[in-house]
């Protein structure tokens, strides 16, 4: 590798972007010396006092104005791009993340100041651009557009998301690769699933792009349909309220658990408790609760969306439903529970994660894409 550092830049981030970043930032800590990190919110929170990271915080709040969100997220970029001006000498590489492919000035700036650059996609973030920005979603979706020419590489989770994620035209300079790997002794099986209370549930990111008010719209069906069932929410974001008051509405306060945000260390107590998890989402990548889940030996039904059809077959490591309405996840929540092999399906998901998600390979993969650049 150059004797450079590797930079990492994201736009601010929650705390569903925390483990992913982290695990990102371990990767690039392997590959170079000290790492140059910039990021804002909590993802500054996390490593502002790393001593073996560069870190920037880049202060953002959010804005219900239009024209307020716009200024913001135009002086965001001009932060990056000052940052990679000064850091120039130290950086030979940046690759951007979350939020990374709308950071038009920074893109730029890096390919002027000469520094190779990544784009490592998370998820679909025109997709996103539909769902979050609503009438902005033009506007962003043009600007990803933009990032996805000006980027010298697009690094993205699986093949099939070239055609998913209509990528074709950049097909020339996509590399797969992931920033997942996982502790397996950490997430492992605590409890046999035989031995689980009936208790399905949801992890994760209480937004719109997580599908999880269509889980919420089908939990009455589900639990009339199995008098003993019940469920739990986890997680936060800005749907909470209307959770809670969408479970009132629907009479199944008494049977749904919210415990609010579940953090990192107490997430394999959580999912071995659960006999499924379902993840409804609009879009993903590679969602880390997916992998932590089959790790734990806990079934996933999920849509089939990003690159979870590479990893969840269905039947065989995992399920998979034909798409998000409250009909259909109520219909393959009761399929997959009344599985007869759900214990296999269970046990198939571990071994998968065992087999393809340590560090090593990891670190290899990104080692090999970082070195194969023009």
């Amino acid at each position: 590798m150059d004797s450079k550092s590797i930079g990492i830049v994201t736009f601010p981030i929650n705390k569903n972007g925390v483990i992913p970043l982290s695990n990102l930032v371990d990767i690039t800590s392997c590959l170079c010396p000290k790492p140059y990190l910039i990021t804002g919110s909590e993802g500054y929170n996390h490593f502002q006092n790393d001593q073996s990271l560069t870190v920037y915080n880049i202060a953002h709040t959010d804005s219900h104005s239009i024209l307020k969100r716009i200024l913001k997220y135009l002086i965001i970029q001009l932060q990056i791009g000052k940052i990679i001006i000064t850091s120039r000498h130290d950086v030979s590489t940046w690759i951007f993340f979350i939020g990374g492919s709308g950071q038009i000035i920074p893109l730029i700036i890096a390919k002027i100041v000469g520094k190779k650059t990544y784009l490592l996609l998370a998820g679909s973030e025109k997709k996103g651009a539909d769902i979050v920005y609503h009438h902005l979603a033009f506007p962003v979706k043009l600007l990803i557009n933009v990032g996805y020419f000006i980027v010298d590489k697009i690094v993205i989770y699986s093949v099939s998301l070239i055609r998913t994620w209509d990528l074709a035209m950049y097909q020339g300079k996509i590399f797969i690769a992931h920033e997942h790997y996982f502790d397996l002794n950490f997430f492992t099986i605590t409890a046999p699933l035989a031995d689980r209370p009936p208790l399905i549930g949801y992890i994760g990111s209480l937004g719109e792009v997580k599908g999880v008010q269509n889980f919420i719209q089908a939990l009455p069906e589900i639990l009339s349909n199995q008098p003993d069932l019940r469920a739990f929410v986890g997680g936060d974001g800005q749907l909470k309220e209307a959770i809670t008051t969408a479970l009132h509405e629907r009479g199944v306060t008494t049977r749904v658990d919210l415990p609010g945000w579940i953090s990192h260390d107490t997430l394999p107590k959580y999912l071995n408790q659960l006999r499924l998890i379902v993840l409804p989402s609009y879009s993903e990548g590679l969602p880390n609760i997916m992998l932590e889940a089959m790790a734990c030996g806990t079934p996933v039904l999920a849509t089939p969306v990003g690159a979870i059809p590479d990893i969840i077959i269905d039947g065989k490591t995992g399920f998979i439903m034909e798409n998000n309405s409250p009909e259909c996840i109520a219909k393959n929540v009761i399929r997959a529970l009344s599985s007869p092999d759900l214990e296999q399906i269970a046990e198939n998901g571990r071994r998968f994660v065992e087999e393809n998600f340590t560090f090593e390979k990891t670190v290899e993969n990104w080692r090999r894409i970082l070195q194969d650049i023009e």
